[in-house]
C-alpha cells in the first residue's frame, strides 16, 4: 500500500489513566495535551488513480493509543501504534466520520467527502448506524454514500462495498420511487432509518474515512 509523509499538528489522547511514559515518546512529546509539529507516516486508504494531490489534506490530528493486534494495522507498523482521525471528526472502529453543515447535492457532497480523503458514509452494521445517528440532528436529513444510478433499484456503495440487503435500516415502505436514486438518513415515526431522495435536493451530509496510523 502506498504512503505519502507529510507534517501535522497532533494532539494525543492516552486512552488509559495516568500519563504517557517517557520511554513512548521523546521528551518533546511528553506533554499529552499540547498539540505538536511532528513527522509522522499517513497510510493513504486511495489507490494510485484515485490520488489527487501528494500535499497534506489534513493538517491537526487527534490521535488515541489502542491496543490493536498487527492485522489491524498498515504493514511494516512494528512500532507503537497510535491511530487518528482529523479534528473535528469522530472516531468508531477504524474509521472516522465527519457530519458537514453544509446542504448540497448528492453529487456535491460526495465531492466534498472526496476532496478531504474520504467518501460518503458507508454503513455496514447496525453498531455503526447507531453510533452515526446518536449525535445527528432529527430536524435535518443527510446523505449517505449509496445510490441507485440507474433507478432500477440496483443499490450501489460509493466506495464498492457489495450491498447486503441484510444489513440495511430503511423505514417501513422505504425505498419508495424510482425517481429517487440516492439515500438519505433521517428521522421519521421516532427512529431513524434511511429514505430514498432526489439527488439534487440540497441535504446535509457524512463523510467517512479510514483511521490514519501514526507510528513512532
Amino acid at each position: 500500500m502506498a504512503s505519502e509523509i507529510t507534517y501535522a499538528e497532533v494532539k494525543f489522547k492516552n486512552e488509559s489513566t495516568g500519563s504517557i511514559p517517557n520511554s513512548v515518546f521523546p521528551a518533546a512529546l511528553e506533554e499529552n495535551t499540547t498539540p505538536h509539529k511532528i513527522f509522522f507516516q499517513k497510510y493513504s486508504q486511495l489507490s494510485e488513480k484515485k490520488r489527487i494531490t501528494k500535499e497534506p489534506i489534513h493538517t491537526a490530528l487527534e490521535c488515541l493509543k489502542k491496543n490493536r493486534t498487527m492485522q489491524d494495522v498498515p504493514p511494516l507498523t512494528t512500532e507503537r501504534v497510535w491511530s487518528c482521525c482529523p479534528k473535528n471528526w469522530k472516531s468508531f472502529g477504524s474509521s472516522c466520520y465527519f457530519v458537514s453543515t453544509e446542504q448540497k447535492s448528492w453529487q456535491e457532497s460526495e465531492k466534498n467527502c472526496s476532496g478531504m480523503g474520504a467518501h460518503l458514509l458507508v454503513i455496514n452494521s447496525q453498531e455503526e448506524q447507531e453510533f452515526i445517528t446518536k449525535d445527528l440532528r432529527k430536524n435535518f436529513a443527510y446523505y449517505m454514500g449509496l445510490s441507485d444510478p440507474e433507478g432500477q433499484r440496483h443499490w450501489q456503495w460509493v466506495d464498492q462495498t457489495p450491498y447486503n440487503k441484510n444489513v440495511t435500516f430503511w423505514h417501513p415502505g422505504e425505498p419508495s420511487d424510482t425517481v429517487e436514486r440516492c439515500v438519505i438518513i433521517n428521522f421519521s415515526r421516532k427512529t431513524w432509518g434511511w429514505n430514498d431522495a432526489r439527488c439534487p435536493q440540497p441535504q446535509h451530509s457524512i463523510c467517512k474515512m479510514k483511521e490514519i496510523f501514526l507510528r513512532m
